[in-house]
């Protein structure tokens, strides 16, 4: 909203980068800073003082229009959010769009498809002068296999706390010739872990049109059997455990998992 006023304001159409362009795009912004991001050629003067104005790169005619909005593309959108975030949201909206371009539901993730949109994403950072290495890195560590922004910061906080790289997604079968998919498999210490946002089990009840208390309980039902069939730890986790590693260290060794 902020970013169409900003446009019915405009005497030029203004090109969003950096979050504005990822919020646009649908990507998941960690933080709202309450600005706008705009590219803006070296002569524009300052403008508003909630409108960020980026020079760098700003001649780059490419563009999207989502919405009547132009925008950075999706894979410079990703880079630029790289370079000027956080490692937590930079690698959260990485994730998303790697999801949006190389993941099929349930569980099918095409490598070659990721790879290609890691490397286009790449190309962009090397374009830049600031905060080029640190853009490389979360790109790098980027894998759109995550679901939710909390599986992308708990896979951070992982690889901080020493486990190996754990598997994303990683199906087991259940009853009935059922799948049932799990975000974490910590093969190095044989223990599985699932991140549990704040809405998880009211959305899994409003999308099957199911009550909360009924989706908890299929919930336990699930974990049992997962727990029973491959003799494994389970861990759960949410927001509340990942305000840093040690945090969530903690909530991992109360389930006797920790790293080797």
């Amino acid at each position: 909203m902020r970013a169409k006023a900003l446009v019915l304001v405009s005497a030029n159409r203004p090109m969003f980068c950096g979050v504005t362009a990822a919020a646009i795009q649908g990507l998941p912004c960690l933080r709202d800073d309450g600005l706008l991001h705009v590219l803006c050629p070296d002569a524009r003067p300052s403008g508003a003082s909630d409108v960020v104005r980026h020079r760098d790169l700003a001649r780059d005619a490419h563009y999207v229009e989502l919405d009547g909005l132009r925008c950075t593309p999706l894979a410079r959108t990703v880079a630029d959010v790289a370079r000027m975030e956080s490692r937590d949201a930079a690698v959260t909206v990485a994730d998303a769009a790697l999801r949006e371009r190389a993941f099929t539901p349930p569980g099918s993730y095409d490598l070659d498809a990721a790879e290609r949109f890691r490397e286009e994403a790449l190309n962009w950072t090397r374009l830049a002068t600031r905060r080029r290495h640190a853009a490389e890195r979360a790109l790098t560590l980027a894998d759109g296999r995550a679901q939710l922004p909390g599986e992308s910061v708990s896979r951070l906080r992982l690889l901080d706390l020493g486990f190996a790289p754990p598997a994303l997604q990683v199906p087991v079968a259940g009853p009935r010739g059922n799948t049932y998919w799990i975000d974490f498999g910590l093969d190095d210490v044989g223990a599985w872990g699932e991140f549990d946002g704040m809405l998880k089990y009211r959305r899994l009840a409003t999308d099957a049109g199911r009550s909360p208390q009924t989706v908890v309980e299929e919930e336990k039902r699930r974990e049992d059997w997962i727990r029973g069939t491959t003799q494994r730890r389970f861990a759960r986790w949410g927001w509340e455990h990942l305000t840093d590693a040690a945090t969530l260290g903690r909530r991992l060794s109360a389930f006797c998992i920790t790293p080797g």
